[in-house]
Parts: C-alpha cells; structure tokens; sequence
C-alpha cells in the first residue's frame, strides 16, 4: 500500500469514524488505518457468541442521554434504547440472602455519599486520590469503591478527584437494544458509505518532520497532509505507535498519566428465563460474610433475552482477566448462584467474557487521569506542528471514557483539519 493522502486517520473506533466519516463527506481525500480486523475500537458489539443476541463487550450506555449527541443519531437511525430511571432501581444481594428496603436504601446512600466526597474534593481545586477523600468506615465502603470504580475503571487510590469531577453526568444512562457498538459503526456508514477503511493495518510509526506526514504501516508506507491520530493513550504510552521526531516531553507525559483502567463483563445465556424479571433489570451483589470477596453487579433479561451480563472492574476485574476466561465466568457464576439458587447453572448454555486490559491494540478500558496529574488531560488538545491532532475519549475534557465524548473529539478534529485546509464540513 503506498498512498498519498489530504488525511490519515489512524484509528476506526468511534472517534476515528467520526473524524474520518466527516472528511470524507466533506469531499477529502482520507483514509482510515484500523489495526484490528474490525471497527469499533471498545464500542464492539458482539453478536456471535449468542446465537445471533447482541451484547456489547465494551461501551453501551448511552451515558448523560440528555446531552447525548449519540442519542439523537441512534434516534434518526431508529436504534431503540431503554429510557431509565435512578440507578437506585435495583436489588442487592447481601452474600446468603437479599437486602431489605433498608439496607438497600442504605447502600445506595452510601454509594451517593462517596460520589458526593470525590466531586466535593475535585470542586474545591483538590487533585488527590479519591481513596483519601472516602469513608473507609462505611458498613458499605466495598460496593462504594466497586461502583466508583466501575465509573472510572480504576482503583480509587488511581484516580484524580479533579478529574473525577470535570466529567459532565447527568445521572441519565440508557441502554442501546442492539449495541452502541453497533451504533457506531452505522453511524459511520450513514455519513460516509464509502468511507476507505483498512483493516488489519496496524501503524509502526508516525514520521512528522517534514511538510507533511509519512506513516509506516504493515500494508506499506502512506503520505499525508496531516494526521489525526485515534487510539488508545496506552498504545501511544506504551510506544506501539512510534513518532519521529519523538513527542514533546509534555504530551509524552500526559498519555502516560492517563492510563486506561480495568472494567471487564462476564456474559452467561440461560435456556430459559431463570429470573422471574422484568427485561433489563438489575442486581448488586456483595458478601458481608466475606471480605475479600469483590462486588459484581449484573444486567438480568438484558432486552427480554435470558442473559445475565456481569460487570467488573479495577484490579479484581484485572485479576480474573489475568487468571483466564474460566476464572471470570467461576467468579460470577458464584454471586448468581448465592442470589437465585445452585440449580441456576444447569441451565447454562453459552458464556463469554472480555479482556480489554489484555488486548494489545487497546490496553484497558477508559482513562483516568492518577492523582496530581488531572491537569494533563487538555494536554492532549495539542497539535503536533499544525499536522498531527489526537482524538479520542481521553482527550474529551467533560465526556471523556465515553462513546460520545470520543466521536466529539473525533468530529473537533475534523473541523479542525477543515478549516486549516481551507474547507467546510458538507
């Protein structure tokens, strides 16, 4: 392959699509270089694992729905959602039996109460860790750290209170029916049907010395004016992708100061509705008998399909990936049969479980920026020398972890090639 182009994009998840989908209905020439053999990136929705059922193994909420801009093109695309309500809308389980009104009440004010002391300690200009804010005292300090670390995917002794609180939520999280994965990728084929997108073409290195830029790919070397460079700030962290000259010390900082956490699922399809529940319905669970076993909360009857999804997070999630798919599916199998009977796991027909902290194209799950380094995050707003921007959730300074926030970031960056090239967006 041996290509010059007005752009390169280099990355076909969803700030990738966004920005290439844009160019090229904006009448440049593009092209998209996607190192995996699919697109999507961590919005992937899986439909071969369940007989045909859609799951999403990574993003697929469609978080601050409100202010969503991914809602309105799930609307105009007529992919449905679940409109919901308070996350307080779910049982717990306390280990040998389920929680009372109380005690659920109980829990979730706990969680709140959490939340609340992260963001009041980001709001006061405190970037410290938010494990230093917390009541470790709480009877419920376990299911309040599993939920902030779902939030965040890591630890909270890894996470920036400044940060935590720059993120803009309005509490508002809808699931999308047939994947936000999927979404993404017809949103992409809506703006752009011909969009050029190579596949399996991971990108060595990023040459930007000159008057252009020149990238070296596995398919051979390819030529722009500028590019726009769409992946995980682990891959650039970890120097997968290589830049010549070298990045500036400050930008090479802050990809490494926002590393991307650990949030993986665990996935179990039933022969038949073992639940008893309404679609979409949710379960905590946490053992009070036993300290040291982690939280996992589940979507039950995901859309009416009998399914269980299971969410982990921060190092036990990291922990189970490591241990192996069997580990994952044993761990979370354990809580299902403490909350609805052993007899539920004869009925097990399909499991499936990620591992995108093992993947190497990726690396994890979102960013977060560590404690003291929450100021890192606009770095990544840069350009280099007017030719290479970045985009992607971690460079969004109010969405970042989230689909939208890095189709945004995508969408910016286009504008922004556009206008340096002296064109409008179609």
């Amino acid at each position: 392959m041996s290509q010059s182009l007005d752009v390169v994009v280099i990355g076909a998840g969803a700030a990738g699509l966004a920005a290439g989908a844009r160019l090229h209905a904006a009448g440049l020439d593009v092209a998209v270089l996607e190192a995996a053999e699919r697109i999507g990136g961590r919005a992937f929705t899986d439909t071969t694992s369940f007989s045909g059922i859609p799951w999403d193994q990574g993003c697929h909420w469609l978080h601050s729905a409100s202010i969503n801009t991914l809602r309105a093109a799930a609307d105009a695309l007529g992919r449905s959602y679940a409109v919901r309500g308070s996350r307080q809308a779910r049982a717990t389980h306390l280990g040998t039996r389920w929680a009372d009104e109380a005690e659920r009440l109980a829990v979730w004010n706990a969680i709140e109460v959490g939340y609340h002391d992260v963001k009041a300690a980001g709001e006061a200009g405190r970037d410290v860790a938010a494990s230093a804010v917390m009541d470790t005292a709480s009877p419920w300090y376990r299911m309040t750290r599993h939920w902030l670390a779902l939030m965040s995917a890591a630890e909270p002794e890894r996470l920036s209170t400044l940060d935590y609180v720059a993120y803009e939520d309005t509490g508002e999280n809808y699931p999308v029916e047939a994947g936000y994965g999927a979404l993404i990728a017809a949103l992409a084929r809506h703006t752009a049907p011909d969009l050029p997108i190579t596949l399996g073409c991971p990108v060595r290195k990023l040459d930007w010395a000159g008057p252009g830029v020149v990238l070296e790919t596995a398919k051979g070397r390819v030529e722009g004016k500028t590019a726009i460079v769409a992946v995980p700030t682990t891959v650039i962290a970890k120097g997968a992708l290589a830049f010549a000259p070298a990045l500036p010390a400050e930008l090479a900082e802050a990809f490494a100061a926002l590393p991307l956490g650990c949030a993986e699922k665990v996935a179990f399809q039933f022969d038949r509705d073992v639940f008893g529940l309404p679609a979409v319905s949710y379960a905590d669970t946490i053992d009070l008998a036993d300290p040291s076993r982690a939280p996992i909360n589940f979507t039950l009857n995901p859309f009416g399909h009998p399914m269980a999804i299971g969410q982990l997070a921060g190092d036990n999630a990291a922990r189970l990936v490591k241990e192996g798919p069997a580990a994952m599916v044993d761990f979370g199998l354990a809580a299902l049969k403490d909350a609805f009977g052993a007899d539920i796991a004869r009925h097990v027909v399909q499991t499936a479980t990620t591992a995108w902290i093992a993947d190497p194209l990726i690396g994890g799950a979102y960013s977060c920026a560590l404690p003291g380094l929450a100021h890192m995050r606009a770095r990544l707003g840069q350009t280099l020398d007017d030719k290479v921007l970045f985009a992607g959730e971690a460079a969004s300074p109010h969405f970042y972890s989230t689909a939208h926030g890095a189709h945004l970031t995508g969408l910016a960056a286009a504008d922004a090639v556009l206008a340096r090239l002296g064109r409008s967006a179609a």
